[in-house]
């Protein structure tokens, strides 16, 4: 029977490159006609999201769009009160990474790094900032390997245990996170709606046979105003929810990562049954994207030959990537911002919201090092009665360390942060800031295999036998392959005559008894 090659293909994926790159966002808007002069501006919440990504040659092109919301106060009769606007903007740019081109792919995301709203006149603001955007590019390696041969009983074949990160796939799925939040009537009744946020925490991901189980929860907070009145009122609900996601291939054994990303929010101001505005019917729509992952474990050809005809192989050398280890862990994050006096005096805090951001992160021996930033706005009522609502804002750094053992200073990494919850209470004349931040780190390093791709047979024939047998005495560095393979003999046939216990028992010295014919 002819020979025939077992083969197996191999598709993985290697980290070519990560940079970031500061996109300036600059525009004037004008205040809608259906709202009010602005006084003063409050806050601006500035959320980016990328629209569209395309890796082109040494570089990523990225468009994305911000949307801006504006809290402002208004001038009404004899006091102020708070008003919101929105708008969306537009913004793109480029991350430049070397030896990217058309055929890779690509992860991107955008944060703000600063923003800032000022007042052009009492109808048009204006919005200046800086976005990050960072980018990451992956080769694909796809080939080929000999994985066995069958057909011919004498080929020689020297193997050896190894392990190549494989990915399974990619699995994208839509979250709906409904509620319908009720105003306790010792609040007002809602008026407008001035800001929706939506966090998402308390993560968990399983990987289950041939499918993915995603469990998060979406934390609302809503902002309004009094129907007919001036007084804010912030109000929040945590949704769970939950998804299975079909996924061919996957098993519990395998890795995962799962980012999430909040894509739209809607909602609906209804009556009561005594027919007051206290039902707030609110749909978020969350977008998950989960990548699987694996070690496979494959024996590796090394190296082969034939005894009784010339062999012609065809080696290839690969760089592959290998993910060396991932890990989670959570930062607690304390600050008391002081107010000078130039600020109105605190009464009670009404909304405190959060961001954050990595600024840098380095390997070190054992684990992974995250500095970030953590920008927190907090509105307060003040103790003015003509200026009820004043807000402040700080950017507070951090730093968590991430244990990946093993890891080393010439590793590449990856690193994601998540604000899981934030508290803010008032201690004497500062406000108490009290957060968790959650923190992800992926290293990976780069390693080169070789692989046996092709092997045949060639016409030739092989030395004649010089002697019935050969004394061998061997040398520094002999293996039995090393020395089967030289003669044209097995190892198996070694092993018989020489009465070897032990592969790995043969010393600098040995006499073997060396059967057949001679390849010099």
């Amino acid at each position: 029977m002819a020979m025939e090659l077992i083969k197996e293909n191999i598709e993985c994926e290697q980290l070519l490159g990560e940079s970031f790159s500061d996109t300036v966002v600059k525009a004037e808007y004008v205040i809608p006609d259906t709202h009010p002069d602005v006084s003063e501006i409050l806050m601006v919440d500035a959320k980016p999201f990328i629209v569209n990504k395309e890796v082109i040659q040494d570089k990523v092109s990225i468009e994305g769009q911000v949307e801006y919301t504006i809290l402002y106060l208004a001038r009404e009769e004899e006091s102020t009160g708070v008003h919101s606007v929105t708008y969306v903007g537009k913004f793109s740019n480029y991350v430049e990474i070397p030896g990217s081109d058309y055929r890779m792919l690509c992860d991107a995301d955008c944060y703000v790094e600063h923003m800032e709203c000022g007042i052009v006149n009492e109808r048009k603001v204006a919005v200046e900032g800086i976005v990050k955007l960072k980018a990451e590019v992956y080769k694909n390696y796809n080939f080929e390997v000999i994985k066995d041969v069958t057909g011919s009983e004498d080929v020689q074949m020297l193997k050896n245990p190894a392990t190549v990160d494989k990915i399974v796939g990619t699995v994208s799925g839509d979250l709906i996170a409904k509620t319908q939040m009720q105003v306790p009537m010792d609040k007002p009744q809602i008026g407008n709606i001035l800001k929706c946020d939506v966090k998402i925490h308390k993560k968990d991901i399983r990987v289950m046979e041939g499918k993915i189980f995603l469990e998060a929860s979406a934390l609302i907070t809503v902002l309004y105003r009094g129907k007919d009145i001036r007084d804010l009122v912030s109000i929040e609900d945590d949704v769970l929810v939950s998804k299975e996601l079909d996924l061919d291939g996957v098993n519990p054994t395998m890795d995962s990562y799962t980012d999430f990303k909040v894509d739209s929010v809607d909602y609906s101001i209804n009556e009561d049954d005594l027919g007051e505005n206290r039902l707030l019917a609110l749909e978020c729509l969350i977008k998950s994207n989960t990548k699987v992952m694996y070690k496979e474990g494959m024996d590796i050809i090394e190296d082969a030959y034939s005894p009784s005809s010339i062999m012609k192989m065809d080696k290839k050398d690969y760089e592959l990537n290998v993910m060396h280890g991932q890990a989670t862990n959570q930062s607690i994050v304390k600050y008391n911002i002081e107010l000078d006096s130039s600020r109105p005096k605190m009464s009670q805090i009404v909304m405190c919201s959060g961001k954050v951001c990595i600024t840098d992160k380095k390997i070190v021996e054992d684990k992974v090092i995250v500095d970030g930033v953590l920008d927190v706005k907090v509105l307060y009522r003040t103790t003015d009665d003509e200026k009820n609502i004043y807000t402040v804002s700080e950017e507070i750094p951090f730093n968590c360390s991430v244990e990946i053992p093993g890891c080393k200073i010439d590793m590449q990494c990856i690193a994601k942060a998540n604000l899981e919850s934030i508290d803010s209470s008032i201690e004497a004349d500062t406000i108490a800031i009290k957060a968790v931040v959650e923190v992800y780190s992926r290293v990976n390093y780069i390693t080169h295999k070789e692989f046996l791709v092709d092997m045949s047979a060639v016409e030739g024939e092989l030395p004649k036998k010089k002697a019935s047998l050969t004394i061998y005495v061997t040398q520094h560095g002999d293996t039995l392959w090393k020395i089967a393979k030289k003669y044209g003999t097995t190892i198996d046939d070694l092993i018989k005559i020489n009465n070897v216990e032990d592969l790995d028992s043969i010393r600098v010295g040995d006499k073997l008894i060396i059967p057949g014919r001679a390849v010099i």
